[in-house]
């Protein structure tokens, strides 16, 4: 691929970012592919070594803040027609409470998977302080002269520690599960608002 024709699809591929943030990653990327050059990297070479298009546009997704997006999103391209303005007032309430219903159910889905996993961890701290408390009374029933109720209590001490210590890798597990799907939920919904032009 020829550096015009990466910088032409990186374009058409970051359609939806504001035209300064288009300008700047364009900028840098050609920057980069000409120091490439400079250094005896054919064209194509050049080109490839950067990564590709998808990889590139990912990262920049990424790494621009979602409000940005929105923002340059919804700013109207040309002024809004007196006939659009009436229809987006006498459509609004419509559009409103269904646009505030769709955000309350995705914050809601949003805080029932979290929840979940505070759950998980909540039994993974009791299930340590049952741990530390058998261990604990079991010294005290065996100092008292209570042998059989201070082992019993040592093996419930045991248990719970051995429970306590399953339960943590798999708390961490799911937490770490739950991030890396939050994370890229958070990069697909951004997405959804940057790509190509479509062509009418």
């Amino acid at each position: 691929m020829s550096k015009q024709e990466f910088l032409a699809e990186l374009e058409a591929r970051l359609f939806g970012l504001s035209q300064d943030d288009i300008r700047e990653r364009l900028t840098f990327y050609n920057e980069i592919i000409d120091d490439r050059m400079e250094e005896g990297l054919s064209e194509e070479d050049a080109v490839s070594g950067i990564g590709s298009v998808d990889e590139i546009v990912s990262q920049i997704v990424a790494e621009v803040p979602f409000t940005k997006i929105i923002k340059e999103k919804i700013k109207p391209k040309c002024a809004l027609k007196a006939w659009e303005i009436v229809l987006l007032a006498l459509g609004s309430p419509i559009w409103i409470p269904l646009l505030i219903a769709a955000f309350a159910v995705i914050f809601a889905v949003y805080i029932v998977v979290w929840s979940f996993i505070v759950s998980l961890w909540a039994i993974e701290v009791s299930f340590a302080a049952c741990s530390l408390a058998g261990i604990f009374d079991a010294f005290a029933f065996l100092i008292c002269g209570n042998v059989t109720i201070g082992i019993a209590m040592l093996g419930a001490g045991a248990f719970f520690a051995g429970l306590s210590i399953l339960l943590f890798f798999g708390c961490k597990q799911a937490t770490q599960y739950i991030l890396h799907l939050t994370k890229k939920m958070a990069l697909g919904i951004k997405s959804k608002f940057v790509g190509k032009e479509d062509v009418k």
